[in-house]
């Protein structure tokens, strides 16, 4: 198989391309870590069109476990048919549903798994998960039907570090941290989506975009996703790139919290005024 190398809309450095193609040789999940809009969950999206996979997302929550991901028995719809249904509910598989992780296992061929943010979840759930992983294989004790991986799926786990995860779980994963983009790969990413942005506009949007996230302060530094909305209101605006330095128009869609804005706007003002 063809190491992993991005695609047109996911622009990707070296570095992580080879933790991709790493985790995918030995067969262990990828840990993807970075700060909110490096592209943590797009990740596993471009390794399937790259590599030309499905792909199965499970997507955790504080409540969620290993077990849901194999598969859900849903017992409150057979009781509900057992006084309500004419259908015969001493068939239980027919109220057992398999989860993202049970599908993958099961699939007839090698799919990517992608399970979003993992740190929701109870602390022992990244062990239960490997546990599963590890086995390639799972029993429905309800049923007594047993299953065993065909092809190993490509599991990548992203966080966003709100709790700190096992070291069990950490020695058994690749890992990788995505840093955010500098102002060449972030050039770049505009390319991809303007391709034919202005190179004044692009120069005017950018520096203020790094300006504003070298502040101290800021809740919420703006992100990828954000920029790109941000030029897309400026082109939407007609915004001249010398109005951008001086105005910051449309900054709502690059802060989203008020305290930012008006810490912005106020060092923005003393800034044209010659303060600093």
């Amino acid at each position: 198989m063809k190491g992993f190398q991005g695609t047109a809309s996911y622009i990707t450095s070296q570095a992580l391309r080879d933790s991709v193609d790493v985790s995918v040789a030995l067969g262990r999940p990828l840990l993807i870590k970075g700060e909110p809009g490096t592209g943590k969950t797009l990740l596993a999206h471009a390794i399937a069109e790259d590599l030309k996979k499905k792909i199965l997302v499970w997507n955790v929550k504080s409540t969620t476990t290993a077990v849901q991901g194999l598969y859900v028995y849903d017992t409150v719809q057979r009781l509900h048919d057992s006084r309500f249904g004419d259908r015969d509910v001493a068939d239980i598989r027919q109220y057992i549903q398999l989860g993202p992780l049970g599908r993958a296992l099961t699939a007839p061929e090698r799919v990517v798994l992608l399970i979003d943010e993992i740190d929701k979840a109870d602390l022992e759930f990244p062990n239960d998960l490997l546990h599963e992983l590890d086995r390639m294989s799972f029993t429905i004790p309800e049923t007594g039907d047993s299953y065993e991986a065909k092809e190993r799926p490509i599991v990548v786990i992203t966080s966003n570090a709100e709790k700190e995860l096992p070291d069990a779980f950490l020695r058994r994963c690749i890992f990788y941290y995505i840093d955010f983009p500098d102002a060449e790969m972030m050039q770049r990413i505009l390319d991809v989506h303007f391709p034919a942005l202005e190179e004044k506009l692009a120069k005017a949007a950018l520096d203020r975009f790094y300006w504003i996230r070298e502040f101290s302060g800021i809740k919420k530094k703006p992100s990828t996703s954000e920029l790109v909305d941000w030029v897309q209101a400026l082109l939407f605006g007609g915004i001249d790139p010398a109005r951008i330095a001086e105005e910051m128009p449309f900054l709502g869609t690059l802060l989203k919290k008020p305290e930012d804005i008006r810490l912005v706007r106020e060092r923005g003002l003393y800034r044209r005024k010659g303060a600093f």
